[in-house]
């Protein structure tokens, strides 16, 4: 699948995770994914990665074949930022590449890894949200305390924390 040919995740949600870290993906973001990533079985379901996002305090997921493509974005921001001795800023790829393949079913149930689920601070409940190359994952709590993300995007998590009786 090509570049032109991929499923860009748009929608939102909010998910009940449980205590092992199970959650569902929302059936708008799941189509999507799936689109990005079937099973070679032709069974619903699929691979998601999920890791931590390179700037905000929660997580980054997207399908097996963004991989590529993510690679390349940050080889060429590595590229910009040589040093004058040469020698690459390393970080960009260590935060680039942070990411765990985890299975989801046809419901869109998956397990959060731990690591990258703790340093988001995600626990009961998780807030999804589409950025046409990747599916940001929150904290609700966070996402409404931080000062540098789309009032939109966290009038849409309040409305689904209200919707579901969810007190912020």
């Amino acid at each position: 699948m090509g570049v032109d040919e991929r499923s860009e995740y748009q929608g939102d949600g909010l998910g009940l995770v449980d205590d092992k870290g199970r959650v569902a993906i929302p059936a708008s973001l799941r189509q999507a994914l799936a689109a990005n990533s079937p099973r070679p079985d032709g069974k619903d379901g699929g691979t998601i990665i999920v890791g931590v996002h390179p700037k905000q305090t929660c997580l980054r997921a997207y399908d097996p074949a963004f991989v590529k493509i993510l690679k390349a974005k940050v080889e060429a921001r590595e590229a910009l930022h040589t040093g004058e001795d040469g020698e690459p800023n390393y970080n960009f790829k260590r935060r680039g590449a942070s990411g765990e393949q985890a299975p989801f079913d046809g419901s869109g149930r998956f397990i959060m890894p731990p690591f990258p689920r703790d340093y988001a601070g995600i626990g009961e409940h998780a807030f999804f949200w589409g950025t046409f190359d990747w599916i940001e994952i929150w904290d609700p709590a966070t996402l409404i305390a931080a000062t540098d993300v789309d009032p939109v995007m966290q009038a849409a998590c309040r409305f689904h924390c209200k919707q579901k009786g969810i007190a912020l």
